[in-house]
């Protein structure tokens, strides 16, 4: 078998792009919490504890020398990605909580009983009667 063919088969397949859709798709609903975060949620935290800015937090550790930068470490940024993380998380545990929810909600509900069955029910219940 060709590589090409062995890769076409290997692209085309159902799993591939499942994948493929979910990371483009994973992605895109990486940015919209990113966006919920930086700009919705993080301004009133931002408020309430005085106007910090997180990402702006950082310790000297050596002073800028002429042309070269300062060293500094930034646990601002840690504390902004750690936040970020708590609120991704939680907003994937409400999504998967709600399809969870729906989930059950469709199994919950009894299928309609098709033609055939209703069919029979009724054939059951002449025979019934007749005996």
């Amino acid at each position: 078998m060709s590589i090409l063919k062995e890769f076409k088969e290997f692209a085309v397949k159902g799993n591939a792009v499942d994948m493929a859709v979910g990371i483009i798709i994973g992605a895109s609903f990486g940015k919209i919490i990113a966006s919920l975060v930086a700009d919705v949620v993080m301004p009133p935290i931002g408020v309430l504890v005085g106007g910090v800015n997180f990402t702006k937090l950082a310790i000297t550790l050596k002073e800028a020398v002429g042309d070269v930068p300062a060293v500094t470490l930034n646990y601002g940024n840690f504390i902004q990605s750690v936040v970020d993380f708590t609120i991704i998380a939680f907003a994937i545990f409400m999504a998967v909580k709600l399809i969870n929810k729906l989930k059950k909600q469709e199994a919950a509900a009894p299928a309609e009983p098709t033609k055939e069955e209703l069919l029979l029910t009724e054939i059951r219940d002449l025979l019934k009667v007749k005996n």
